[in-house]
């Protein structure tokens, strides 16, 4: 508080003492010292020095405030008490802040209990935080070393694979060899005998080839060579098959690990309506409040604060600041959009940067098939099928917004460790019309959730 001088003082002010509400002036030590030993001035009314004096003398009959009076709650002089406010029921000043100081008190310790019970809260969130962050922590060791043993048992099937597959291969061309060399030395022999068979044809000694023509056409000393085939290996194709197999059976758990985790999400579905009032004018809205398309017409419409004005958003109605939600979009029929939510402080006017560090969590879709998350800096996003159905999923104290193809019950991106201080509200944007290429509406759609 300021410094309050004496006002008698006429050189070097001295600090004031006391103030005197008859006076209306404040005194230092020396200059108060009438008023502790003069009769008349002993029955003056002194307080502790204050500034703003005249606040404490009434204005209508310059006296001091001395009583206050219960039928009007206001302060009053003594004379108010006989005039203006007579009959009323007046008590001294003192009584009237003594009884306020015990509601104060009373105020006091409720909001010490208040406090002291949102530290336990705190408390035990952060016990939540650290138990569930061990058993994730638990949980995230458990699956590395599960992955970990499966990849180091399909790297070692792979080398024996690679290892098995040379050995074959190096037996097959080795086999293959034999069998040219064999067949080489039967053309050898062949030829031989045919070159004889020739040669005897053009003989004029007709005993002699009589002698000799037996064995020479008698039957040769070679394989029967239709009937020989080479080996196949049908284990390796047993091998290819059984692996297929295998990464089917890990994608199939996967989507049902990420399928029951969606269902739990599920269980925190909300309604959520549309808010006309944030609308950018070029939307247009159902009257249910559950579909928004871009009109690609400005519609003229009251520039509120809470409305967008250069994007084509619009928020929900519902805000949250504690606990978990989740809710789902139709996309169906759109070459672009944006989903995902928005502390209540962003900014709704001209250009905005996309992105957690400026209040907003939001994936998108451009170009029909070109997904991004707006974290910093943006995260592309290949997607194996094209989400019909978009599920959003907030946990506040978690510091997570999570996305999903609801209807595939795959994932899409999540932003992790979130600092939230705001409410949160879902946001929507069609995107623009694009001559009609993008007419069809983003559809807030009822959550089947079944247990």
């Amino acid at each position: 508080m300021p410094e309050v001088l004496c006002d008698i003082c006429e050189e070097r002010k001295l600090k004031a003492l006391k103030s005197c509400l008859v006076c209306q002036s404040s005194y230092c030590e020396t200059h108060l010292e009438p008023h502790l030993r003069v009769k008349g001035l002993k029955k003056h009314k002194l307080m502790d020095p204050v500034i703003n004096l005249e606040d404490y003398i009434c204005q209508k009959h310059e006296s001091p405030l001395e009583l206050f009076c219960r039928d009007d709650q206001t302060s009053v002089c003594v004379i108010c008490s006989v005039k203006d406010h007579k009959n009323h029921n007046t008590v001294p000043i003192q009584e009237k802040s003594e009884e306020k100081k015990t509601e104060l008190m009373k105020t006091h310790e409720d909001m010490q209990l208040m406090i002291q019970d949102r530290i336990k809260k705190i408390q035990d969130i952060k016990h939540s935080a650290e138990v569930r962050k061990r058993n994730s922590e638990k949980e995230k060791a458990a699956h590395v070393e599960l992955f970990t043993d499966l990849i180091r048992s399909i790297e070692r099937c792979q080398t024996e694979l690679l290892e098995m597959m040379e050995e074959q291969q190096k037996a097959a061309e080795k086999q293959e060899q034999e069998l040219i060399e064999e067949l080489e030395q039967e053309i050898t022999e062949l030829k031989m005998r045919n070159t004889e068979l020739e040669q005897l044809s053009h003989t004029e000694d007709h005993l002699h080839f009589l002698q000799i023509h037996s064995s020479l056409c008698s039957s040769t000393n070679t394989r029967n060579w239709p009937e020989i085939s080479m080996k196949t290996h049908e284990s390796l194709e047993t091998l290819r098959r059984a692996l297929t197999q295998l990464k089917d059976t890990i994608d199939e758990k996967l989507t049902q690990t990420v399928s029951t985790e969606l269902k739990w999400m599920q269980q925190y579905a909300v309604d959520v309506t549309l808010d006309p009032d944030t609308a950018h004018p070029d939307l247009i809205l159902s009257d249910d409040g559950k579909q928004v398309s871009d009109g690609d017409i400005d519609q003229k419409l009251p520039d509120k604060p809470e409305r967008f004005d250069k994007c084509v958003n619009v928020l929900a109605k519902e805000g949250f600041s504690s606990g978990k939600f989740y809710f789902e979009v139709q996309v169906k029929g759109k070459t672009e959009w944006d989903l995902g939510v928005a502390r209540e402080s962003i900014n709704r006017k001209g250009d905005i940067t996309v992105s957690p560090s400026n209040g907003q969590w939001t994936v998108w879709l451009r170009n029909g098939n070109e997904y991004e998350a707006l974290s910093s800096p943006s995260v592309s996003l290949s997607l194996r099928v094209k989400p019909q159905r978009v599920g959003v999923f907030v946990d506040y104290e978690e510091g997570l917004v999570s996305f999903y193809d609801a209807e595939s019950s795959s994932h899409i991106y999540s932003f992790t460790a979130q600092s939230f201080t705001e409410k949160l509200y879902p946001l929507f944007s069609p995107s623009l019309n694009d001559g009609g290429k993008n007419s069809s509406p983003l559809i807030i759609t009822t959550v089947n959730y079944n247990k």
